[in-house]
């Protein structure tokens, strides 16, 4: 088997405590300099901003780019879509299709054709079936808005709405843009018990992107006084270097081969990681991953 590597810019990003912070330009040179292919960027700050990023930063960019040769495979958006149901007046939908639509005018500048989008998160206030149908609207709009700049979303299956693969495939059919795809883990169907390989056959007619971590599992547990013991509590769920931890991904990736996936894998360190988060450790991360990539590609 045979994939091309990126490494997602919110591995760097600070975005949990402990972890070291690398400017957008420091970042894609600290991706060439590990060994990558190309990089997926996350699209907020401290990163790639809609609000900080034209035309002539994203051609700044794009020389630096050029001069590292390195590709931006993907733009990672930040969306949910349950947001401001208790708030009717306010358009949130409408912010956040513009959002995308901005998304997509920098892709275009920065040659990328895929950004990852999101679902929502379950909203306990409103009805489920108003929930789908609202998620299905704004993504079917935000697919033709994308479209218009020549870019295709990826829905990463991450939210509670669609998490499980068959009600992603569902979700998908239903919103019936060409432009709409799948970026789909295998965390979420390992988490959830699924088999790998089914799920990555269920998803093959809309597979573009693969964004990958491993993990372990510490159990918890809440102590009861009044019974001199403890309850189960749900695990806690802790990043470790490919290959350490319990998802399959030699199923996975042999299941992405079978389907003839020719996207990129990329890798993200976007919670807290064993080893802590100072730049060394995260480099030695980012090392182990393309040194398992490698390794299964002999």
């Amino acid at each position: 088997m045979s994939f091309k590597t990126a490494l997602h810019s919110v591995s760097y990003a600070g975005v949990w405590t402990g972890q070291a912070r690398l400017p957008l330009p420091d970042f894609l040179r600290k991706a060439k300099a590990l060994g990558y292919d190309g990089v997926m960027l996350m699209a907020k700050r401290p990163h790639l901003s809609v609000l900080e990023h034209d035309a002539k930063s994203c051609e700044e960019l794009r020389r630096l780019l050029g001069d590292l040769s390195l590709n931006v495979i993907c733009l990672a958006g930040y969306n949910d879509f349950a947001l401001g149901r208790e708030r009717p007046d306010i358009p949130m939908s409408e912010m956040q299709v513009l959002y995308v639509r901005e998304l997509a005018r920098l892709a275009q500048m920065l040659d990328c054709r895929l950004i990852r989008i999101f679902t929502s998160y379950d909203d306990l206030h409103t009805p489920y079936d108003q929930q789908w149908t609202a998620t299905v609207s704004s993504l079917k709009e935000c697919a033709r808005q994308a479209a218009d700049f020549g870019v295709t979303l990826g829905v990463q299956n991450h939210h509670d709405m669609a998490a499980h693969y068959e009600t992603m495939f569902d979700l998908l059919e239903e919103i019936g843009e060409p432009n709409c795809k799948v970026m789909f883990d295998a965390w979420a169907p390992a988490l959830q018990g699924m088999d790998l390989k089914a799920a990555v056959l269920k998803m093959a007619p809309y597979i573009v992107h693969t964004t990958v971590a491993d993990y372990v599992r510490r159990p918890r547990f809440h102590y009861q006084p009044a019974l001199v013991n403890y309850t189960r509590a749900a695990d806690s769920i802790r990043a470790v270097p490919m290959g350490e931890g319990f998802i399959d991904y030699r199923a996975f990736f042999k299941a992405l081969v079978k389907i003839g996936y020719r996207g990129h894998v990329a890798y993200e360190m976007c919670s807290p990681l064993r080893g802590g988060g100072s730049e060394a450790n995260l480099d030695s991360g980012a090392r182990r991953f393309l040194e398992y990539m490698k390794m299964l590609q002999s």
